[in-house]
């Protein structure tokens, strides 16, 4: 069939035509709603995204401050203890003395007490 005879045969058939533009048209509004449908889905999709943003922020946040709350209380600690332990040192520097020297001493009995332990065990061997 030559491309005439086509387009005559098209013309000729009116009923057909009318019926392949419907089908075309149904075709489009169908193919309209589903986009319309997953645009509906993807505001959906979207929102609930962003309040679970907003959520984990919110809860990022909250250990963020409790950190720095703890960090914060723990420095504060620490200085007082500190600030107390250079005061007893400062009024007491011969207890303190006396606690290093006798620290030092006993170090150094065990210290002996062990390689004297380590060289009997060698003369058995």
């Amino acid at each position: 069939m030559s491309p005439t005879q086509r387009e005559i045969t098209m013309v000729d058939d009116p009923n057909e035509a009318a019926t392949r533009t419907e089908t075309q048209r149904e075709a489009q509004e169908a193919l309209e709603k589903q986009v319309a449908q997953l645009k509906r889905e993807i505001n959906k999709i979207n929102r609930t995204l962003a309040e679970r943003a907003e959520e984990v922020v919110e809860e990022a946040t909250g250990w963020y401050e409790g950190a720095a709350d703890s960090v914060s209380r723990t420095t504060q600690a620490l200085r007082k203890r500190a600030s107390t332990a250079s005061g007893v040192v400062q009024e007491n520097p011969g207890t303190v003395s006396s606690a290093f020297i006798l620290g030092a001493a006993v170090g150094l009995l065990l210290g002996l007490v062990l390689v004297a332990g380590d060289q009997r065990r060698d003369r058995w061997i």
